[in-house]
């Protein structure tokens, strides 16, 4: 007997496997390439991407953590799951900070897991763990949902389920667990169409309601962000804001939700959050959160919205009926999808005047007063202005990257430069254009820029420290391997800069674990088949930039930087002073 597989190919049935099976629900689902680090626990389905090697892709990472990072940036990017693949026990433990980064940040993905043979599993068997405990669904877990599969034949069912799980609600991670012994069984099965996500509307009720608390707002602000956003849903929030007249500030690491180019844009409501929209997001009658589940990071630490009743109305907009309500108790909760939300609002019929104006204006004018570069406090002037001015750094950055460039980085105190000083046209254009852990976790910036240099033909920038480019650097081979360019701008301070600044706060003269003995991160570039330089002053910054955006490879510009010059509001010898001064 043979089969039509999802290209109209002809197989034998008979000699149909698991693994095989496998590979065609991902093509099936319009999967274009997989990431991972090979096992044995998974060959049949490595022999899978080889039989279908012309329609989809496996891309060969050097390590877990950082395929799984590219999965994420995979989903941010498409808006459908990301895919990767590991081997069972410590490749799954060595990637579940790519699926912890997915839940927290409401990505798409799947994390496919190499498993030992059914006829050994619960001994302890060679490297395996309990992946529903280890992964298991919750409130405070990793992953929406965690499934073994033990019969080949039902893969489609299961691969489905897990798109399904994935992209619906609020998006994030499903895990599937993949027996070795199963992907070899032979099967008559074939993939399941297509699926795409629901789309959860706003009931005309709320609707309504929310008009009449517009209409009796004075300062009202809207905060947007989260995941399940796209182009169109963008362009409806913008028309939205548009029609009332209302400010409009993007979630933490959300920042190309809302163009910040809009003279109704009011900043990132984030870390280092500019102290004028903290007082302004303080001061207002009426929050509008669209999309973000007000995390720790968005909120600074639970302080601009009391919890759990903010003296602000509030009104949360959330895909997940069960974020709603969970940390904030709000006045109005609406469950709608991104899309949906972004197209009902852009209809409410908004009066030929506001109050406000004057007032979402004033946002803006701080906003754009925020990113001009200003001096750092006990910083020399020739420290800043004669060596690296970072503001200056990133000016060359928006520049000379074309308006659809992808910039990416980890986590740490450089990120700050680019937070508060570079401006995302972003997904009101067309585009994806930040890929930013909410999660905070250190080393995704390399390996999410090289899964966007794979994925699309776009310029891609990652902006890294000393410190998070050593957490998964390697995987500019993988970058070099696949053919993909990325530019890399390396912050080198010689220390972990984040903990450095915290302990100066906190145990001030008292340095411990967090300097750093670097290589030359010019020569390792150029070790991995990037070109690499090294700059110390201002002024050769940009024409390296303009090198490496016409090099057919990547590079990697790497920026000797005072560790004085730790964050975009103070110095070191600020932070120590004042908190000696705090504590005597």
């Amino acid at each position: 007997m043979s089969v039509q597989n999802v290209e109209g190919k002809v197989s034998d049935a008979s000699h149909q496997i698991g693994g095989h099976l496998l590979v065609e629900c991902l093509i099936a689902q319009g999967v274009s390439h997989a990431f991972g680090v090979p096992g044995e626990s998974y060959l049949a389905v490595l022999d899978g991407f080889h039989k279908y090697q012309d329609q989809i892709q496996f891309v060969t990472c050097r390590q877990e953590g950082g395929a799984a990072f590219m999965a994420d940036a995979q989903g941010r990017l498409t808006g459908r799951p990301g895919i990767c693949f590991v081997t069972r026990g410590p490749g799954a433990t060595n990637a579940s900070i790519g699926v912890h980064t997915a839940f927290q940040d409401s990505t798409p993905m799947v994390l496919f897991v190499g498993d030992v043979a059914s006829d050994t599993r619960d001994r302890e068997a060679f490297q395996e763990v309990d992946f529903c405990a280890f992964f298991g669904p919750s409130t405070k877990g990793m992953a929406k949902r965690v499934e073994r599969i033990d019969d080949a034949n039902r893969i489609p069912e299961y691969v489905a389920r897990a798109f399904a799980t994935a992209m619906n609600g609020r998006p994030g991670p499903v895990v599937l667990v993949l027996p070795e012994d199963m992907l070899t069984q032979t099967v008559s099965a074939k993939p399941l169409s297509k699926l795409e996500p629901v789309a959860a509307w706003s009931d005309p009720g709320s609707l309504r309601q929310l008009r009449d608390m517009l209409l009796s707002a004075k300062k009202p602000f809207v905060i947007a962000g989260g995941g399940g956003w796209t182009p169109k849903a963008a362009q409806a929030l913008q028309r939205f804001a548009e029609n009332w007249q209302l400010p409009v500030g993007n979630a933490f690491r959300f920042q190309d939700t809302f163009d910040n180019f809009h003279p109704l844009y009011a900043g990132d409501v984030g870390i280092g959050l500019n102290p004028k929209l903290s007082q302004r997001i303080k001061e207002s009658d009426l929050i509008l959160a669209i999309g973000p589940r007000l995390g720790e990071m968005t909120t600074s630490a639970y302080t601009l919205l009391e919890v759990p009743k903010p003296k602000q109305k509030l009104v949360h907009i959330h895909a997940s009926a069960e974020e709603l309500n969970r940390v904030y108790h709000a006045d109005l909760a609406i469950c709608a999808s991104m899309n949906a939300a972004a197209r009902s609002l852009e209809v409410l019929t908004a009066p030929p005047t506001v109050p406000w104006t004057d007032w979402a204006h004033q946002a803006n004018a701080d906003y754009v007063d925020n990113t001009r570069a200003q001096v750092i406090a006990d910083v020399p002037a020739d420290n800043v202005n004669g060596l690296v001015n970072m503001p200056e750094v990133v000016a060359a950055l928006q520049r000379r990257l074309p308006a659809n460039a992808v910039l990416t980085n980890g986590a740490g105190n450089f990120a700050s430069w680019l937070h508060r000083y570079f401006k995302h046209h972003g997904l009101s254009k067309g585009f994806k254009t930040q890929l930013a852990p909410t999660v905070g976790a250190m080393g995704y910036g390399v390996p999410a820029g090289i899964a966007a240099a794979i994925l699309t033909d776009r310029v891609v920038l990652t902006m890294a420290g000393d410190g998070d480019f050593l957490m998964n650097g390697q995987e500019l081979a993988t970058a070099a391997q696949h053919g993909a360019k990325s530019i890399v701008v390396l912050l080198n301070n010689g220390m972990y800069g984040t903990i450095r600044m915290h302990q100066e706060r906190e145990y001030p003269t008292h340095k411990m674990g967090s300097h750093l003995n670097n290589p030359n991160f010019a020569n390792l570039a150029k070790a991995y088949g990037y070109e690499g330089v090294r700059i110390s002053k201002t002024q050769d910054f940009e024409p390296e930039l303009i090198a490496a955006l016409q090099r057919q490879q990547g590079t990697l510009i790497e920026i000797m930087l005072d560790p004085e010059v730790i964050t975009t509001r103070g110095s070191l010898k600020a932070i120590t002073q004042s908190a000696l001064k705090t504590k005597t």
